[in-house]
C-alpha cells in the first residue's frame, strides 16, 4: 500500500496577536483604575475655587472695628464702622440709629475716661451695638464677685448714661481657665455669673430699668487670649457690658423666648 502522505503544518505567524490583545486589554484596565482613583471630587473643587475667588475679591477696608480712647485709633478684626478720636467718621444725618449709638459710645467713653487711658477699659462699636470690655481686676478682688469701692464710681457714671436710653443691655462675666473651688463659687461658672450679676445689680441701683438687663456667665469658654501666660489670663478675666441696638436686642429676646 502506498504510504499516506503527511501534510506539513505551516507555522501560524499571527499567534502574537493574542498576547498583544491581552496586553492591551490589561493596560486599558490599568489606566481605567488609575483614572478612577485619581478622579477629582467636583464638589470639593468648586468649594475650593469659590473660596479662592472670594478671598481675592475681598476688600481690605471692610469689616473693621476701632478702639476708642486712644491717641491713634487701632484697627481690629471685626465688623462695624470705625469711631474714635483719630478716625472719627461723620454719620449721615438720615441715620438716626447710628447717630444715637455713636453718642452713647462717646458718653460711655467719657464716663470711664481714666480707666480707658490706663488700658483697663476698651470701648468698641459694631453693627450689633457697643461693647464695653472691663478688666476684672478693676472691678473685683481675685476669686471674688463683690465690686470694689474704687470701681463703683466709674460704673455709676456709666449707669447714668445707660439710664437715659432704652437699649437692651447684656452683661457677660468671663474668667481664665484656672479652676476655682470655694464655698461660694464651686467653679468658674458660678464666679463668672456672680460677677455679671453684681454689675447688673449696681446698674439697676443707679436707675437702669431691670427689664432691659441680662446677666450671663461664660466661665473660661470665650477667651480673648491664650491662657498660657499671666498676661493672657489677665486679659481673659473680664466683664463685658453690651449695649445692643434695638433691632439686635429684640431679635435676641425673641430667640430666648
Amino acid at each position: 500500500m502506498p504510504r499516506k502522505q503527511v501534510h506539513e503544518e505551516h507555522e501560524n505567524l499571527e499567534r502574537w496577536l493574542v498576547s498583544y490583545a491581552d496586553f492591551i486589554t490589561l493596560l486599558f484596565a490599568f489606566f481605567v483604575v488609575m483614572y478612577a482613583i485619581s478622579s477629582v471630587n467636583e464638589g470639593k473643587y468648586r468649594v475650593l475655587s469659590d473660596s479662592i475667588v472670594q478671598a481675592f475679591n475681598e476688600k481690605d477696608t471692610s469689616d473693621r472695628v476701632v478702639h476708642l480712647g486712644q491717641n491713634r485709633a487701632s484697627i481690629l478684626p471685626g465688623s462695624g464702622k470705625p469711631i474714635g478720636r483719630a478716625t472719627e467718621e461723620k454719620v449721615p444725618p438720615n441715620n438716626p440709629v447710628a447717630e444715637h449709638m455713636k453718642t452713647i459710645a462717646k458718653d460711655v467713653q467719657n464716663a470711664m475716661e481714666s480707666l480707658v487711658k490706663q488700658g483697663q477699659v476698651r470701648v468698641t462699636q459694631s453693627p450689633r451695638g457697643i461693647q464695653v470690655e472691663i478688666n476684672a481686676s478693676t472691678l473685683f478682688a481675685s476669686g471674688d464677685a463683690t465690686l470694689q469701692p474704687a470701681s463703683t464710681q466709674a460704673l455709676a457714671a456709666v449707669a447714668k448714661v445707660l439710664a437715659e436710653t432704652d437699649n437692651p443691655i447684656q452683661v457677660e462675666g468671663h474668667t481664665d481657665n484656672i479652676p476655682i473651688s470655694s464655698p461660694n463659687y464651686p467653679s468658674n461658672w458660678e464666679l463668672s455669673s456672680a460677677r455679671a450679676g453684681s454689675v447688673v445689680r449696681l446698674l439697676t441701683e443707679q436707675g437702669v430699668q431691670p427689664g432691659r438687663l441680662v446677666a450671663i456667665g461664660y466661665a473660661d469658654n470665650k477667651p480673648l487670649d491664650a491662657n498660657t501666660t499671666p498676661e493672657g489670663r489677665a486679659r481673659n478675666r473680664r466683664v463685658n457690658v453690651l449695649i445692643l441696638n434695638k433691632v439686635e436686642g429684640e431679635r435676641e429676646l425673641n430667640l430666648g423666648n
